[in-house]
């Protein structure tokens, strides 16, 4: 049996529902055991209440919160984060930042890893927020996956298409 986890974070829901697509895919492998988690939210709530994400975050309050000493757990861990100006969500920061004492141990080391986004438009910076996020994989000493030119979805250009050999 391979253990992998989903872990998003999510504002407004749209990472929410690649996370479930993401966990619905993985869970077709044969011997999958797979999870979906997220990191907590680390804005006050007058601050969501502002930003129109109360409703929104409502969606997935049931699915449950990660603690960063879980990750050992798992055989693979599929990230999933909004962008954030090229980066990743600063939620999703401060949980890696707390992994601190896994790296120590090499807990994450030789697991599989994985990283999808989502940003407000086309251009975004989606490859940028997967790139910069990678390097908390290669710290951990994690296998990172990519998606190879082989797969021909990603030389499409009669529309828009939401993949990179990145992620």
């Amino acid at each position: 049996m391979v253990r992998v986890l989903v872990l998003f974070y999510s504002t407004y829901g749209h990472v929410y529902k690649l996370a479930q697509a993401v966990a619905q895919g993985a869970r077709e492998v044969s011997g999958a055991q797979v999870d979906l988690k997220r990191v907590p939210e680390t804005l006050p709530q007058d601050v969501l209440e502002k930003m129109n994400a109360i409703q929104a975050q409502k969606e997935y309050e049931s699915i449950p919160i990660a603690q960063p000493n879980e990750l050992g757990n798992y055989d693979c861990i599929l990230f999933g984060t909004p962008g954030r100006f090229g980066n990743m969500a600063a939620q999703m920061k401060t949980f890696l930042d707390a992994t601190g004492g896994l790296w120590m141990a090499g807990a994450l080391v030789g697991k599989v890893g994985g990283v999808f986004c989502s940003t407000a438009n086309q251009h975004g910076g989606q490859e940028s927020v997967i790139l910069t996020f990678m390097t908390y994989l290669f710290h951990q000493g994690m296998v990172v996956v990519g998606l190879p030119y082989t797969f021909q979805g990603q030389q499409k250009v009669d529309e828009v298409t939401g993949c990179s050999p990145y992620g």
